[in-house]
């Protein structure tokens, strides 16, 4: 008996041990080779920045440019909150835990420099937001599908904002974690993982319907002791225990806690929304730009503008991201893909075309991470390699061309 358990747990160990040092050896060749490729950047393109503060606050840091160039565009809001906190005008659009956390962190630690701070938290965030995507699609899916799952999830063309001073790492890690703890019942963990999402960006308050849905799914009712013709009762049941879910009561707290404090503070709990024009784009604070308008508005801009232009290539990468995104996700309903991710995931990435603009959209649509489910579970070795190396190749590009200051997303 003691032979064959010693014999079950060292299996167990191998199993894990391989899924750690398989992630470990992702995440480190994914960080070096983006070191690397902003480095023969600043060789090969000159710094040009299209953002303020770059002279305030990334040059003077005495880093080198390959290191702090990771902090551009949005990253230098970030940084600016972290160490004063909301003091600039309408950096109330940025979303405060992951400023807080990094303002924490560099209070606690003087002698590290700001940036370096919010770069390894960025980082940190990013392993564990791996090891636990591997641990929610483990439940699903088999190992080697996994694998390749994490491979497009690592080599995504923009997921150099992993690794970035952005919020996307950390977000993603409160995302799966908080799908992860649903999945596995435990609500309350769940649901205050879902608040923190909230706090730390506008769509973590989509977690809300996509939880309480799993909260539906899971939940043992006891409906199967009702007449089954006895529709009503049924329905009524269902609501009532949906009214009992952490869920419905934990995840807005975030959203509604940062409304408050604008409220309090600025006199507008919608600043975060009515700011946003502010940041270009022609984005629309005001009313909402239904997608098919959207589209149409950048068709035009493609068709009244030269290809030789860099906006023109920026507009035609925003639009292909959404549109590809938008096939996979149709894709990942026929491959019937749970229903939860996809709730979440539509309106992670509708929700910020309603300003009117794909502007960022290659960005956000990294936490969208049923698009890696439907590619890891491609059959075709060679396709898979293909879709790969393309990756690779516009990760290069892209990381270059936001480490010399041009604007990808």
């Amino acid at each position: 008996m003691l032979k064959k358990q010693s014999i079950y747990i060292r299996r167990l160990s191998i199993k894990y041990l391989s899924m750690e040092y398989f992630l470990l050896s992702i995440f480190f060749i994914w960080r070096l080779t983006l070191f690397l490729i902003a480095w023969l950047g600043e060789k090969l393109v000159s710094f040009t920045p299209s953002f303020p503060y770059s002279d305030i606050y990334l040059i003077p840091s005495g880093l080198p440019n390959w290191l702090w160039s990771f902090a551009n565009f949005d990253g230098v809001h970030y940084l600016t909150i972290a160490i004063s906190g909301y003091s600039a005008q309408f950096t109330q659009v940025f979303f405060p835990l992951y400023p807080l956390l990094v303002g924490l962190l560099i209070k606690l630690f003087l002698f590290l420099p700001p940036i370096i701070i919010g770069l390894l938290v960025s980082n940190l965030f990013f392993l564990f937001a791996l090891v636990v995507a591997w641990k929610l699609f483990y439940l699903d899916y088999k190992k080697q599908e996994i694998r390749w799952m994490i491979l497009f999830l690592s080599f995504f063309p923009t997921s150099f904002f992993f690794g970035s001073f952005y919020t996307e790492s950390f977000f993603l890690f409160l995302v799966i974690t908080s799908f992860y703890f649903a999945r596995k019942r435990q609500w309350l963990i769940s649901g205050i993982l879902g608040g923190l999402a909230s706090a730390t960006r506008l769509v973590g308050i989509f977690l809300l319907p996509a939880l309480l849905w799993e909260w539906h799914r899971n939940i043992k009712y006891t409906n199967n002791k009702l007449n089954s013709k006895d529709l009503f009762s049924k329905t009524l049941h269902s609501t009532f225990n949906i009214l009992h879910s952490p869920i419905l009561y934990l995840v807005p707290l975030g959203l509604i806690s940062y409304m408050c404090y604008l409220q309090y503070k600025f006199g507008d709990f919608l600043y975060f929304w009515h700011a946003q024009p502010v940041f270009g784009a022609q984005r629309s604070g005001e009313g909402m730009i239904l997608l098919p308008q959207v589209i149409f508005r950048y068709l035009k801009i493609l068709l009244s503008i030269p290809t030789s232009s860099l906006i023109f290539w920026t507009s035609f990468s925003e639009l292909l991201f959404c549109l590809v995104v938008i096939l996979l996700l149709l894709i990942a309903h026929r491959l019937r893909i749970r229903l939860s991710y996809l709730i979440f995931s539509w309106l992670a990435l509708l929700a910020p075309t309603l300003t009117g603009t794909f502007s960022s959209i290659p960005r956000y649509v990294l936490v969208v991470f049923p698009i890696y489910i439907v590619l890891g579970l491609i059959k075709n070795k060679i396709l898979k390699v293909l879709i790969l190396t393309i990756f690779f190749i516009l990760l290069s590009l892209y990381t270059i061309l936001f480490t010399s200051g041009h604007w990808v997303s």
